[in-house]
C-alpha cells in the first residue's frame, strides 16, 4: 500500500490539498483529482496542487480544479505553497514564473503582467476588454482581464443582490469564452472593493486570488480606485497593488490546517 503525504491548507477559506512530488514522483489523473476534491467522499478542496521539480524555478506547481480540469494559475494556492516552502521562492506555473516572498504572517506574490488584449483572455472574437459590449440579464458591460486564467468582472451596486449561483455557470460556459471564464461581481465601498467569485471548474468560492487581482486591475483601469487597494472576499481580505504597465502584487494570509496520508 503506497501512502502519499498531503497538506490541507487554505487562503481566506479557498482551500487546497497539496502534494509535494519534488523528490518522489506522483502520477495523478484528472479523475483522481476530482475524487480527492470531493467533500463527501474524498479529502475535500477547491483545488488540488502538486509541487513538482522544475528546471527554471524552485518548483513547478500543477493545479487541478475541483472538477478534475487543469488550471494555469491560482493566486491563493501560490501563497499557500510559498508558506509551505517557508522561504522566498520562484514558482513555475502554466501561466509563467511567479515570485513569492514571506513577510511575518502574510505572503506576497508577484503575479506578473495582467493580460488586457482580447486574445490574451482569450475571447472568441475581438472587442474592447475595458467596456465589453455584452451582457447577461442585468450583468452588462464587463471588463475582461487574464491573470494567467481568464476573468470577466462586473461592477454592480450590490454583489449580494446578484444570483451568482445561477448566472455564474451560464457566463462561465458562454461561447464567447473558449477556455471558459471566472465570473467576478464587485462593488466599490469606502473600505475598498467587495468581491464575489464564481470560479471556473469550482463554483462559488470563499476567495479567489487571481479574481481579486483581475478585479483590482479592472477597477484601476476604469479609474475607480488606485493601488494598493483592499479587496474584501467572503473569506477575508487581500491587498492588491498594480500600476498600469507593471506587475500585479498580491498580499494575504495563509493557514495550514493539517497534514495527512492517503492511499491513492
Amino acid at each position: 500500500m503506497a501512502q502519499h503525504r498531503f497538506h490541507k491548507m487554505h487562503g481566506l477559506g479557498n482551500d487546497f490539498v497539496i502534494f509535494d512530488a519534488r523528490e518522489h514522483d506522483l502520477a495523478l489523473r484528472g479523475d483522481q483529482a476530482r475524487a480527492l476534491a470531493d467533500r463527501h467522499r474524498g479529502i475535500g478542496c477547491d483545488q488540488l496542487i502538486v509541487m513538482r521539480p522544475s528546471q527554471r524555478a524552485d518548483f513547478f506547481m500543477q493545479i487541478f480544479n475541483q472538477d478534475g480540469s487543469e488550471a494555469a494559475a491560482c493566486g491563493n494556492a501560490t501563497r499557500c505553497v510559498v508558506a509551505l516552502a517557508g522561504r522566498d521562492v520562484t514558482i513555475e506555473t502554466g501561466a509563467g514564473l511567479l515570485g513569492g516572498t514571506m513577510a511575518d504572517s502574510a505572503v506576497t506574490i508577484d503575479m506578473g503582467l495582467p493580460g488586457l488584449d482580447w486574445n490574451a483572455i482569450p475571447l472568441a472574437y475581438a472587442m474592447d476588454t475595458l467596456t465589453m459590449p455584452v451582457g447577461w440579464e442585468d450583468l452588462a458591460d464587463p471588463v475582461a482581464v487574464s491573470m494567467g486564467n481568464p476573468h470577466v468582472i462586473f461592477f454592480v451596486a450590490d454583489t449580494h443582490a446578484v444570483e451568482l449561483e445561477r448566472l455564474g455557470p451560464m457566463i462561465e460556459h458562454d461561447p464567447l469564452f473558449p477556455e471558459r471564464v471566472n465570473v467576478n461581481v464587485a462593488h466599490l465601498a469606502d473600505d475598498g472593493l467587495h468581491l464575489r467569485v464564481w470560479e471556473r471548474g469550482a463554483g462559488l468560492t470563499q476567495a479567489c486570488g487571481t479574481g481579486a487581482c483581475a478585479t483590482a486591475v479592472a477597477a484601476i483601469r476604469r479609474k475607480l480606485v488606485t493601488g494598493p487597494v483592499p479587496v474584501h472576499l467572503p473569506g477575508g481580505t487581500l491587498i492588491i497593488d498594480w500600476q498600469p504597465g507593471g506587475h500585479v502584487q498580491m498580499t494575504g494570509p495563509t493557514t495550514h490546517v493539517f497534514t495527512g496520508e492517503i492511499d491513492l
